[in-house]
């Protein structure tokens, strides 16, 4: 069930429309960036959730699905007003969102304390992770430092032995820059911290080439990542320094990136070419429904539309028991498309992580493929801070 509000842009994609609830309807509000340049990872997000809605039939847990999707515009205070509305005046059961974890710090305090689940579908803070986690947030991705941590741990085992790191000023770049040296005991040459939404990187660029590092490590993720690959390949760095990074290669971006992102590297908890018939049959249909390669985003927002659908069937349709919900949603009783998933005690998940290289597909797309697996059933190290048990 869709519904369709002058302010909110709706997910249409389940071909179930209806304007009309009734008591066995159930609400998601999806929040995600969808204008400017970052709209290409909000869009994979919300394809995702509603190519997952409708393989399950227009319903979740045998409840009509009605999903109402929101434009944070990649800003906080917009976002904080979309969210309340989502809960006041559309009454969702469920809020599922963001992509950017400034705007998951802005919308987390009110959903929560609305006593509504949140589900976060990408952003994973370590704000959230440890002492301040909640009973009503729920991650379907990871927390942030861990993905990170993947290249930290490659070039630590590795002859890169000089690093220059590079990532957006705000809390995802500074976990990023914080997961990368939990693992890599290497030099740190620089860490060049940059403007959200940058797209000109000619500056740093003449910066990175002059330090002459071994390699850099770069999460610079959507519309920016995109100028940066290009322009980092033109410069004729790409053939002198190793490219190591996360979310700035994969494939949200490499449509436009194509042969310049040609065998970068980069960590991950998830690959289209991820070796089980689920995730086969997902990234089959996905390219079918949207002519793209699908992304973690998709992948991950499809994840959280199974997880929610397996609480609402274990607490029979009842969401009035918000216990027997959360206690559902710990449970995570789905088959994730990444194969093993379980939530640590502070609703994070325990996953594998992967290195990937950027390939290019027999139909001329380009994706990211997985390499090697780095680490095995791997919880973050904020969990032990968590007083949930």
């Amino acid at each position: 069930m869709i519904k369709y509000t002058p302010m909110l842009a709706v997910a249409a994609a389940c071909g179930l429309l209806t304007s009309v609830a009734n008591a066995e309807d159930l609400k998601v509000g999806i929040i995600a960036t969808l204008s400017g340049p970052p709209a290409v990872l909000g869009t994979q997000l919300r394809n995702g959730f509603q190519l997952a809605v409708k393989d399950l039939g227009g319903k979740l847990g045998g409840l009509n699905a009605e999903i109402v999707v929101a434009d944070d515009e990649l800003k906080p205070d917009v976002a904080v007003t979309k969210v309340k509305a989502l809960i006041d005046r559309d009454k969702v059961d469920f809020v599922v969102g963001p992509i950017f974890s400034n705007i998951l710090g802005a919308i987390e305090k009110p959903v929560t304390d609305a006593n509504v689940i949140l589900i976060s579908p990408n952003a994973g803070t370590s704000t959230f992770a440890g002492k301040e986690c909640n009973p009503n947030f729920f991650v379907t991705s990871y927390q942030n430092d861990q993905v990170h941590e993947v290249l930290g741990q490659y070039a630590q085992e590795s002859s890169v032995k000089k690093v220059i790191i590079i990532v957006p000023n705000y809390q995802a770049g500074k976990d990023a820059a914080a997961g990368f040296k939990h693992k890599f005991t290497g030099e740190i040459l620089d860490e060049i911290y940059v403007p959200l939404g940058q797209l000109d990187y000619s500056a740093e660029l003449s910066r990175i080439s002059a330090a002459n590092p071994d390699a850099i490590f770069a999460f610079i993720p959507g519309g920016m990542g995109v100028n940066f690959v290009k322009q980092f390949r033109q410069a004729g760095l790409a053939d002198k320094i190793a490219f190591l990074s996360a979310f700035t290669v994969d494939e949200s971006t490499l449509p436009a990136q194509q042969d310049a992102a040609l065998g970068m590297l980069a960590g991950s908890n998830w690959a289209a070419n991820l070796d089980t018939p689920q995730n086969k049959a997902f990234v089959d249909e996905y390219l079918k429904e949207y002519n793209a390669v699908p992304a973690t985003y998709a992948f991950q927002s499809y994840d959280a539309a199974l997880l929610i659908d397996s609480a609402v069937k274990a607490v029979k349709g009842n969401l009035a028991d918000k216990d027997a919900l959360r206690a559902a949603l710990k449970k995570a009783d789905f088959k994730s498309l990444r194969g093993a998933f379980k939530f640590n005690n502070n609703h994070y998940p325990i996953q594998n992580f992967y290195l990937t290289k950027v390939a290019k597909r027999a139909d001329g797309k380009f994706e990211t493929e997985i390499v090697k697996t780095v680490f095995t059933n791997y919880g973050d190290s904020y969990a032990k801070d968590c007083p949930m048990k």
